[in-house]
């Protein structure tokens, strides 16, 4: 199920990747929106390799299976929106930023889920 959001990131990236990796786009964005895309991706392939993924699963995957994903991942994009700023460093508040959007990556994964059974 987790593997759908990389899967996603992945489409999108190839969009603006040429064969030898640079950044190609006709579109000349206002607001970075292909370099953060990518920044976004390496974020959570990182979150694979990390203490996030016990043994191949990662326990978001069990809450999700469960039926309890919608809650789980609203609730963390409103701990993390919330928390923005308030700590450590503005490299970590960054960081609760892409957390939010990796929860909303995961949110709507289950929203479609949800809507295809």
């Amino acid at each position: 199920m987790l593997l759908l959001s990389n899967y996603i990131m992945e489409s999108i990236l190839k969009l603006f990747k040429s064969k030898d990796e640079t950044v190609v786009s006709p579109i000349s964005y206002k607001y970075s929106e292909d370099r953060i895309l990518k920044e976004l991706k390496e974020y959570i392939d990182k979150t694979y390799d990390q203490h996030y993924s016990q043994n191949k699963y990662q326990s978001t995957e069990f809450i999700m299976d469960s039926g309890h994903g919608t809650g789980f991942c609203i609730g963390n994009i409103l701990k993390y929106a919330q928390r923005y700023g308030k700590k450590g460093t503005k490299e970590d508040a960054r960081k609760d930023l892409l957390k939010v959007i990796h929860y909303g990556i995961m949110s709507l994964h289950n929203h479609d889920k949800q809507g295809a059974s």
